[in-house]
């Protein structure tokens, strides 16, 4: 019997995966046979992602070659779904008449349901919470998502002996800020609380991995937690976008300089060996130049081991976006490149600390004669690698490896 094939092209965060995902699922369950190769398929599913300006321009080039596809007669029928129709809908059917379906946001599903796996059998992603309340003056999402939206507990920890029976070895906790998790609901209990319950009614799973905790919301019982626990990754997504307290409040972080600080140093007496990964934004309306060497002051006293930096991206309907003046694109670019040139040192001096040590890598792919994986220090797809000079050794495995050289952002072990 002929099954129809699909492909898709999932662009954007993780929490964007897991969507995908779900869409994905609905098509497999229609008798839909997922193929790698999207270049000759009944469905190809595009997802987007609409968060900032280069986001946007991804996701609407992908449209297009997409688009094009289906004019050769490579694609029978396009959907596309996402962040970006969410917010542009009735401007895209316009500009791409030829898309079949269109789609917003896949529904936040509050209950435990399966998923189709687009990524490799031994990684996985948990979605506790979708949307936000915190109302960064620069952010989207709650224009997208939506206000926040917790999993419940028991739901949560059914996905989790679910994921943990089925041969997944690093678990990733995701939402928009896990740190909010459970304060929609009813019923008691904080993300320190929900974590402690994933270790106890998970066996297998050997890395749980924290994506994305505000500042303003990471607690001393959830630092505790990370300290004690084996099987939670030493890394810490905390993305503090600026430290003036003038943009932090122009900005409504609902952080201050000092407290960030003060966090900051009890990250690192709690747990001493953790990775603390950061974001920031260059050129935030009004930014002065004086707030913006503050800024690199801080990061040269600090020296995050893992950073990422966006330009400002001017969203509408933000209260960022008529705050005056904003910053010409070249100082803001200028601005960006001076914080990665200073972080790409600041990061091979934090690798150098593993030079002699020896960590547990989990081998991800095989390229000639080498191996690639990650240290519970790096997060799958954002951060850097481990080369591992050895044969034979399986992709999806843990392997003790001795680091015997220090890269800006990989290392090499032994």
């Amino acid at each position: 019997m002929f099954r129809k094939t699909l492909s898709v092209i999932s662009l954007g965060c993780f929490r964007n995966t897991v969507d995908c995902e779900i869409v994905v699922s609905r098509f497999l369950d229609e008798g839909y046979i997922l193929k790698d190769n999207y270049g000759s398929v009944d469905l190809l599913i595009v997802n987007t992602c609409g968060f900032i300006d280069k986001a946007k321009i991804e996701s609407l080039e992908v449209i297009k070659e997409a688009v094009d596809l289906k004019k050769k007669g490579r694609v029978k029928k396009l959907l596309v779904f996402g962040c970006l129709i969410e917010r542009y809908r009735k401007d895209l059917e316009k500009i791409f008449p030829q898309v079949d379906q269109w789609q917003g946001v896949e529904s936040f599903r509050q209950k435990f349901t399966k998923r189709a796996k687009l990524s490799p059998p031994y990684v996985d992603f948990l979605k506790i919470c979708e949307g936000c309340f915190n109302k960064c003056s620069y952010c989207a999402i709650p224009l997208i998502k939506g206000a926040l939206r917790s999993k419940p507990k028991k739901e949560v920890l059914k996905e989790a002996k679910f994921l943990d029976k089925n041969g997944i070895k690093e678990l990733n906790i995701i939402g928009q800020d896990i740190t909010s998790w459970g304060k929609d609901l009813k019923e008691k209990g904080d993300l320190t609380a929900l974590i402690k319950s994933i270790l106890k009614e998970t066996k297998n799973i050997r890395w749980i991995r924290l994506i994305y905790t505000h500042p303003k919301h990471v607690s001393s019982s959830l630092l505790d937690l990370i300290a004690k626990s084996e099987r939670i990754c030493k890394y810490i997504d905390l993305p503090i976008q600026h430290i003036n307290d003038r943009i932090l409040k122009l900005m409504n972080r609902g952080v201050t300089k000092k407290e960030i600080v003060d966090l900051i140093k009890k990250i690192r007496e709690k747990i001493p060996d953790c990775t603390i990964r950061t974001s920031l934004i260059a050129g935030f309306p009004t930014e002065e130049e004086k707030e913006f060497e503050e800024l690199l002051n801080f990061l040269k006293k600090i020296k995050f081991e893992k950073l990422g930096v966006f330009i400002y991206s001017r969203e509408e309907n933000t209260p960022a976006y008529n705050l005056s003046p904003q910053v010409h694109y070249r100082i803001k670019f200028r601005r960006f490149q001076q914080i990665l040139a200073l972080q790409r040192d600041i990061a091979k001096t934090a690798n150098e600390r593993f030079l002699g040590r020896e960590v547990d890598v989990l081998v991800e792919e095989k390229q000639k004669d080498m191996f690639i994986g990650r240290s519970q220090y790096d997060a799958y797809e954002v951060d850097g690698a481990v080369f591992l000079k050895k044969k034979g050794l399986r992709i999806g495995e843990f392997y003790n490896a001795k680091i015997v050289d220090a890269y800006d952002y990989d290392l090499v072990g032994i």
